[in-house]
């Protein structure tokens, strides 16, 4: 069974067996996440979320970038609501899932309740991004298509046998605590009708639910075995019509030999990764060639088929973004800032961006048609054709995303993010002592509650 070839490589799992890329590399998305609560912070959604932690109860558990407190499930919950909550985290293309944001506030919460050395909770991310990322995977896009969000619904399933090697499980119990996760997998894709905050809380409700499916399973409690391929497993249930289109082996195929954190995309653009090639290609043609917004009669944007349900319908939705959610999710916004900016970054989402006529005017004028070329979810490709008033047009294609596999950012490209993100809320000293403690991980057995309280440091005024 699957669960039991999971259960076998968790348990089994050394960082020195890991190629020093991946290890590398982890450490860079990590660094690339924690840049992002701190950013987080500063806004409606983290507030909310922090001032719940008082209502759910007292606990000793940090938060990133924050002063206040939580129990160990809560803080966790509120860490996925500040990795995730601008949605500018890393995806893993061929997953459509956002691992760390599930998998980091899970091994960070936990590594600092059993004293776990920084060392070992790397090895329990690089573990859980593993699971997360070949499980996601398997459904080949699928997920989407049945209106689950998989983040939240496959990263539980990373971070109970992340959490089961933290906590010591056997073999047998962390095949359990899969069975257990089965019946907490949750994460609907409702937000995407009216710009609702709740897709913010499935990474952080996946950390914490695999933590109790995993802590349960510590105590003899017993789950199914068959935890996907099971008549009423994972992907017969939550993929409902296009169940067939699973592809298992892809869970397993590989697994410990091949790497998936090496197919972890980070994102160069604050908005869903469906978006990326289109609002690249917008940017480029703005320019390229400077076009008259006034004389633009109508933009064409082709996209996967894969993308439509949630970046191009329903059409008033997304040319017409109620708030910054909205906005991170449409194909016609995005693409008419790129064409008018020539960028697409943070302040494109503030309030003043958001009502700017002009923006809101063009994108009004930007249709979308599905591409038969685009190799989906390999690559979140598109295409921005511009029709002029005049009868000529301006094309641009993109067809590999920036960030991609087969065009990744580098660790330099990762740390100036970082940095630009710190630099929202925080000082350059905190930044640096940051980014020295998270790169040094696996050179040293610090304790992760010396690392949590360095990534508490309390943002600036």
């Amino acid at each position: 069974m699957i669960s039991q070839q999971m259960a076998e490589f968790a348990q089994n799992l050394k960082l020195e067996n890991v190629p020093a890329g991946v290890v590398e590399r982890a450490k860079y998305l990590m660094l690339d996440a924690i840049g992002i609560g701190y950013a987080s912070g500063r806004h409606a959604f983290a507030d909310k979320a922090i001032a719940s932690l008082a209502d759910l109860g007292p606990g000793e558990h940090r938060l990133i970038g924050q002063a206040a407190t939580g129990s160990l499930r809560d803080a966790m919950l509120v860490n996925g609501v500040l990795v995730h909550g601008l949605d500018f985290d890393d995806t893993h293309t061929a997953g459509v899932i956002h691992a760390t944001a599930s998998a980091l506030p899970c091994v960070l919460g936990l590594g600092e309740k059993c004293g776990s050395s920084t060392r070992d909770m790397l090895e329990a991310y690089v573990l859980a991004m593993e699971v997360s990322t070949r499980l996601g995977s398997v459904a080949r896009g699928a997920f989407h298509a049945a209106g689950f969000h998989p983040t939240g619904v496959i990263g539980l399933f990373g971070c109970t046998l992340a959490a089961g090697r933290l906590l010591g499980l056997s073999v047998e119990a962390m095949q359990m605590a899969q069975g257990i996760a089965l019946s907490m997998a949750s994460g609907s894709l409702e937000f995407l009708e009216d710009g609702a905050w709740t897709k913010r809380l499935h990474p952080g409700w996946a950390a914490g639910a695999a933590t109790t499916a995993a802590i349960l399973a510590k105590n003899g409690f017993v789950g199914p075995k068959a935890a996907y391929e099971g008549r009423y497993g994972l992907f017969n249930i939550y993929l409902g019509g296009e169940r067939d289109k699973a592809e298992l082996g892809l869970a397993t195929d590989g697994l410990g030999a091949e790497w998936e954190i090496e197919g972890v995309a980070v994102k160069p653009l604050p908005a869903c990764h469906f978006t990326h090639a289109a609002a690249d290609a917008a940017a480029i043609i703005h320019r390229e060639h400077a076009p008259d917004i006034d004389a633009i009669e109508r933009v064409q944007v082709k996209v996967p088929a894969g993308v439509v349900n949630v970046v191009c319908e329903p059409v008033a939705n997304k040319q017409h973004p109620q708030n910054s959610y909205d906005a991170q999710f449409s194909i016609p916004y995005t693409v008419a800032s790129g064409l008018i900016t020539g960028d697409f970054q943070l302040r494109d989402l503030e309030d003043d961006a958001l009502a700017d006529s002009a923006r809101l005017a063009l994108a009004e004028r930007v249709e979308y048609e599905i591409d038969p070329d685009a190799d989906f979810p390999r690559f979140y490709s598109g295409e921005v054709i511009v029709h002029m008033a005049d009868g000529s047009t301006l094309t641009h294609r993109e067809e590999i995303n920036r960030g991609n596999r087969e065009r990744p950012l580098t660790n330099d490209e990762i740390t100036a993010k970082y940095r630009k993100n710190m630099a929202e809320v925080t000082d350059s000293a905190t930044a640096d002592a940051v980014l020295a403690d998270v790169i040094a991980m696996d050179q040293t057995d610090r304790d992760v509650r010396a690392l949590a309280a360095t990534l508490a440091n309390a943002r600036k005024a």
